[in-house]
């Protein structure tokens, strides 16, 4: 499992504001078929656990799904799921960045990022205003070059 700190960034371009949250991320494995992400969705509903965020990709008859949900809701989550008879393949930290709604900003983002040699491993949008999640093995140089 990775470490580090979760950001919230205003702009891009401007200096980083730091968000107390730690927002998780959460991989899940299943077999690609009818309703699996439902049991999901009634499961964590059902612990009363927030999704703030969600990917989803299948392929070679399995589905990945990446969960992002509050770190105080982390456990509760995972125990929820645990119990639907699903794993959680990983449990990492990750940044959330609020971004602008406008051309080229992904780009300036991740130009950062790359110029401070962050490799991302993972990136996904939220659910509710224009915010990205940032998943790497290097979170404080990510952070740095954020800043």
């Amino acid at each position: 499992m990775a470490e580090g700190v979760a950001l919230c960034i205003g702009e891009v371009n401007e200096r980083a504001k730091i968000d107390r949250a730690m927002p998780r991320d959460l991989t899940v494995i299943l077999d690609d078929r009818p309703g699996q992400l439902a049991m999901i969705g009634e499961a964590t509903g059902e612990a009363g656990v927030n999704l703030r965020g969600l990917a989803a990709f299948t392929g070679d008859g399995r589905g990945i799904i990446h969960l992002l949900v509050d770190d105080d809701a982390s456990a509760r989550c995972q125990d929820a799921l645990g119990k639907a008879g699903f794993g959680i393949a990983d449990d990492r930290e990750v940044l959330v960045i609020d971004v602008r709604d406008r051309p080229g900003t992904l780009g300036e983002l991740t130009r950062r990022l790359a110029d401070a040699h962050v490799n991302i491993d993972l990136a996904y949008t939220t659910f509710g205003g224009v915010k990205i999640v940032i998943a790497t093995d290097d979170l404080e140089s990510a952070r740095v070059a954020l800043a």
